[in-house]
C-alpha cells in the first residue's frame, strides 16, 4: 500500500477533527434539549475529553503548514490542554445553572459559576493576546469572526449608534399614524411547530438531514450533514417561534451550503459568526418581515392558526411584525432597537473580561445601562442579565457578531435587489430558489476562503459599510412605511 503524502496525512487528521467536532455539536444539542440537568458534571467530563482530542489534533506541528490550518493551530497551541478541559467543565455546569437561574428568576444561582467561567476565559484571552499581539478581548473575538477586531467593529457601530436614536424616534412617529390591531389568543406549541415546519420546508431546510426542536434558547448545532435547529415558543405570541426558526434556518442553510468538496478541511468551514448571523438576520429580519413574505405567509397562518379577521390582513400583519417599540428583551426586539441591545452587551462583556466589572455587580450595571441606552429598567433578572446563555457558555467576543451580521445582511440585501429585481415577486409566490442561489454562489460556497470584509466586497462589489444597512432601515421605517 502506498504511503500517504504529508498533505494526505493532514487531510486525514482534519477528517478526524471534523468528526470529533460533529460529536461535540450533537452532545451540546443533547445537553440543551433532552439531557437531565443533574448530569451536567458528567457531560462536562465527556465534553472536556472530546475537546482535548480536538486540541491534540490542532497542536500537531504539521498543522501549521497551510494558511487556514495554521490559524487554527496557532489558536490551539496558545491554550494548554488543562485549561481547555477546565473551561469545558465549567461551561457545562454554568449552562445548567443558567437554566436553573432562569426558572427561579435569580441571577444569584448563576453568579458563582459565571465568575469561574470568566476567570478561566480571561486566562485563555491573556494567553491568546500574548501569542498574537492583540488586546485580550480581540484575541477572543478573532475566534468568532477572524480578522474583524474591535476597531473595525467600532467603525461599524459608531455611525449606527449616532443615527439609530433619532431613527427610532422618527419611526415611532410615523407608525403612530398607522395604528395596529392587536393579535390576541393562545397559540399552542404544536400549532406553532407545524407552522415553522411548513415554512422551513418551503425555504429548503432538509428534514432528512436535520431536526427541529424546542429549547430554552434558540440555537443551531451540528455539521452540514446533520443540522439541529431549535426555537422557543410563547403561546401568547404567534410569531416568536416562527421568527426564531427563521433566524436559525438562515444559519442552517448557510452551513448546508458550504463547499461539499472542502467539508472536512478548515477552508470548507463557515467564515465566522458575523457571517453566520448575517444569514440568520437576513432571513429573520429582512426577508421574514418583508411585505412579499407576509403576503405568502398569510395562507399558512389560516391553515395553522385559523387566522381570520382584519387583524390578520396583510397590511396589519406587516405593521405588527415591524412595529418599533423600546423593550427590555433582545430576542423580541425590532430591527432598530436590536442594535442597542447588542451595544449594551458589547460594553458590559468588555468590562467583565477586563475585570473593571465584577460578576456580583453585573445585575446593577445592566439595570443602569438599560436605563441609559434603552430608556427603561428591566423588571426582573429574566428581562436583564439572565436573558442570554452566551457568557455562561464562555462566548466572549460573540455579541458584536449580531450587530455586524445585521450590517452585512443589509448590504447583501441591497445588492440582491439591484442584481435580481424580481426577487420580491418571487418571494410573494413562495419561490425562494433565486434568493438562495444568489447566496450560495456569492457567500455560502466560498467557505473560509477569504476574510469577512473581502467576502462582503466580493459578493456586493463594495467595501463593508454601515451605509447600506442604514439606507435600508430609513427606507423601510420612515420613507415607505
Amino acid at each position: 500500500m502506498a504511503t500517504a503524502t504529508p498533505y494526505q496525512q493532514l487531510e486525514q487528521e482534519f477528517r478526524r477533527l471534523h468528526a470529533f467536532r460533529g460529536v461535540l455539536a450533537v452532545l451540546r444539542w443533547d445537553a440543551a434539549v433532552t439531557m437531565p440537568r443533574a448530569s451536567a458534571d458528567v457531560r462536562g467530563d465527556q465534553l472536556a475529553a472530546l475537546q482535548i482530542e480536538c486540541h491534540t489534533l490542532l497542536v500537531s506541528p504539521r498543522i501549521s503548514r497551510l494558511r487556514e490550518m495554521r490559524r487554527l493551530h496557532d489558536h490551539a497551541i496558545a491554550t494548554p490542554p488543562t485549561l481547555v478541559a477546565r473551561i469545558a467543565r465549567s461551561v457545562a455546569l454554568a449552562e445548567a445553572r443558567w437554566r436553573e437561574a432562569r426558572e427561579q428568576n435569580d441571577f444569584g444561582v448563576l453568579a458563582p459559576h459565571l465568575d469561574e467561567v470568566i476567570k478561566l476565559t480571561r486566562s485563555k484571552a491573556e494567553l491568546l493576546a500574548q501569542r498574537f499581539g492583540l488586546d485580550p478581548w480581540d484575541a477572543l473575538a478573532d475566534e468568532f469572526t477572524p480578522g474583524l477586531l474591535s476597531h473595525d467593529i467600532d467603525a461599524i457601530f459608531t455611525p449606527l449608534m449616532q443615527r439609530l436614536p433619532t431613527l427610532v424616534t422618527e419611526a415611532m412617529e410615523v407608525q403612530a399614524a398607522h395604528p395596529v390591531i392587536k393579535i390576541e389568543g393562545r397559540f399552542s406549541a404544536s400549532r406553532q411547530r407545524g407552522l415553522c415546519t411548513d415554512v422551513m420546508k418551503a425555504l429548503g431546510f432538509p428534514f432528512d438531514r436535520g431536526r427541529f426542536d424546542e429549547s430554552d434558547h434558540p440555537f443551531t448545532e451540528g455539521v452540514p450533514g446533520d443540522i439541529r435547529v431549535t426555537a422557543k415558543f410563547n403561546i401568547r405570541d404567534p410569531f416568536q417561534g416562527l421568527l426564531g426558526a427563521l433566524h436559525e434556518t438562515g444559519q442552517a442553510l448557510y452551513d448546508l451550503g458550504l463547499p461539499a468538496e472542502w467539508v472536512d478541511q478548515p477552508v470548507g468551514q463557515d467564515r465566522g459568526m458575523a457571517l453566520e448571523e448575517s444569514q440568520s438576520l437576513l432571513l429573520e429580519m429582512i426577508v421574514g418581515r418583508n411585505k412579499s413574505f407576509v403576503s405568502w405567509l398569510r395562507p399558512l397562518l389560516e391553515k395553522h392558526y385559523g387566522a381570520a379577521g382584519p387583524e390578520w390582513s396583510d397590511e396589519n400583519l406587516y405593521r405588527h411584525l415591524n412595529r418599533v417599540e423600546r423593550g427590555p428583551n433582545r430576542m423580541e426586539a425590532d430591527e432598530l432597537t436590536y442594535q442597542t441591545h447588542i451595544g449594551l452587551r458589547y460594553e458590559l462583556e468588555r468590562r467583565l473580561l477586563s475585570g473593571d466589572l465584577a460578576v456580583k455587580d453585573l445585575r446593577e450595571a445592566w439595570l443602569e445601562l438599560s436605563a441609559d441606552r434603552l430608556g427603561l429598567v428591566p423588571a426582573s433578572d429574566l428581562e436583564g442579565c439572565l436573558q442570554d446563555i452566551h457568557w455562561a457558555s464562555g462566548s466572549f467576543g460573540h455579541f458584536p457578531s449580531y450587530g455586524v451580521g445585521a450590517v452585512i445582511a443589509g448590504q447583501l440585501w441591497e445588492s440582491i435587489r439591484e442584481q435580481h429585481p424580481g426577487i420580491e415577486a418571487e418571494i410573494a409566490a413562495g419561490q425562494f430558489g433565486g434568493l438562495f442561489a444568489w447566496l450560495r454562489e456569492r457567500v455560502h460556497s466560498l467557505g473560509a476562503k477569504m476574510g469577512v470584509p473581502q467576502l462582503v466586497e466580493h459578493a456586493t462589489g463594495r467595501p463593508l459599510s454601515a451605509a447600506p444597512f442604514l439606507r435600508y432601515l430609513e427606507r423601510k421605517y420612515v420613507s415607505e412605511f
